[in-house]
């Protein structure tokens, strides 16, 4: 582990949380309610069905989503009981939907690549963000589209996304995020581009107050995500 993307630490923490990865009113709620505006504005980026590797899959609630809108996904997890959640989950439903307990550098040594690749709330919890993102861009076919989705560093991100989400409204456990692993735009642009990776469209994700429903918008002041392409 010492030598990979991953962090040991974060692993477990998210292990620890497999069995209520399901829950919607749970430890994954937040995730739970931006989901469905994650998955849209992926789909606005791809041309249809194709093969995607979910990088960092937890228990698939997003490479569910995106194999149930016809996608041949690939999940992948450092978390062993994450995976065996996702598996559990997926029993039966005859997605076109796989999950692998391993690193995506694992992938790499194998000399797999593939055309669409998300890590979604990824990379503010691996220990070297630069280092992960050229393992995805390395993982990317030519021509393909990789999709990021993290939190920004600012105030607001502390106030909202750390204090309030962990401490006040006990959204999200305490020791979830770590504020200063945080991500901001052009921090994450300039890894893209570092990693060889064409910096495409950015949206924020904001939710609405009143509904709990999320939808893309201009606001990045919190959460966002950012496209890119070889």
């Amino acid at each position: 582990m010492t030598n990979s993307s991953v962090s040991p630490a974060e692993i477990a923490k998210f292990g620890r949380l497999a069995s209520r990865w399901w829950d919607p009113f749970g430890p994954m709620m937040p995730l739970h309610r931006m989901n469905p505006a994650r998955i849209a504005w992926i789909e606005l980026l791809l041309r249809g069905p194709t093969r995607i590797l979910d990088v960092g899959c937890g228990a698939g609630l997003a490479a569910e989503s995106l194999a149930r809108d016809g996608h041949d996904v690939l999940g992948i997890d450092a978390a062993a009981e994450a995976i065996d959640a996702a598996r559990a989950h997926a029993a039966g439903q005859g997605l076109p939907l796989a999950y692998r307990c391993c690193l995506a550098e694992d992938l790499l040594a194998e000399g797999l690549r593939f055309p669409a690749i998300t890590a979604l709330e990824v990379i503010e919890h691996v220990p070297d963000p630069a280092k992960f993102m050229c393992v995805l861009a390395a993982l990317l076919e030519p021509g393909g589209v990789l999709v990021l989705s993290t939190l920004n560093r600012t105030r607001r991100s502390w106030v909202v996304g750390k204090l309030a989400a962990e401490y006040v409204l006990r959204m999200l456990p305490v020791g979830t995020h770590d504020w200063k692993a945080f991500v901001t735009p052009a921090e994450m642009a300039a890894m893209f581009r570092a990693a060889g990776v064409r910096v495409g469209p950015t949206t924020g994700l904001v939710a609405n107050p009143l509904t709990g429903r999320w939808q893309a918008g201009q606001d990045m002041g919190i959460n966002y995500m950012m496209a890119g392409f070889r």
